[in-house]
């Protein structure tokens, strides 16, 4: 459920930490940690509060979304799994949106595609189908990317089938 500013005041209390500094205390402990439990866990959390638009101002504050976009080339499909479900809950706002494309973002999510694990791959059509838009498709869909999708198509798996053909048809192809 998303939440308003007045909830969050109240949840925290007079003498609780806010959601700015909870958020920090996050990135901090996620980059100095060498525990990979801890790194799990921390980034779970981001990816948590990255569905809530209250915390898309804290989000562009602290720059989270680079740090999504980073693990997207590491090698721990847990962490991936991660970044990528917190991108996709952010590609829905057009700020985000815009700056997860201009570093990169459709490339990088576009690659997981060729992931085994298949909700990493319904993430990243999940991602794709918000950042694909009307307006930037002609500049972003390649060949290549078509490809990728088109191979979903005809899967087992009745998401991947349905998500494949929603992101086709959104680039009416």
């Amino acid at each position: 459920m998303f939440s308003r500013k007045e909830q969050l005041i109240k949840r925290t209390g007079p003498d609780g930490i806010g959601r700015y500094e909870y958020l920090k205390q996050l990135i901090n402990e996620f980059t100095t940690t060498r525990s990979y439990e801890a790194k799990r866990q921390t980034l779970g959390n981001l990816c948590n509060f990255a569905y809530d638009p209250i915390n898309y101002e804290y989000f562009k504050q602290l720059h989270i979304v680079d740090l999504f976009l980073a693990q997207l080339s590491e090698n721990s499909e847990e962490l991936l799994h991660f970044a990528l479900a917190g991108i996709c809950n952010l590609s829905l706002d057009p700020e985000f949106r815009d700056y997860i494309i201009s570093l990169n973002g459709i490339h990088l999510v576009s690659v997981l595609l060729n992931q085994k694990n298949e909700e990493i791959i319904l993430n990243a059509l999940t991602t794709l189908y918000f950042l694909i838009t009307t307006s930037n498709k002609s500049s972003i869909v390649t060949d290549t990317l078509l490809n990728r999708i088109r191979r979903f198509e005809h899967r087992e798996d009745r998401r991947l089938q349905n998500l494949s053909k929603l992101l086709l048809e959104k680039l009416e192809v």
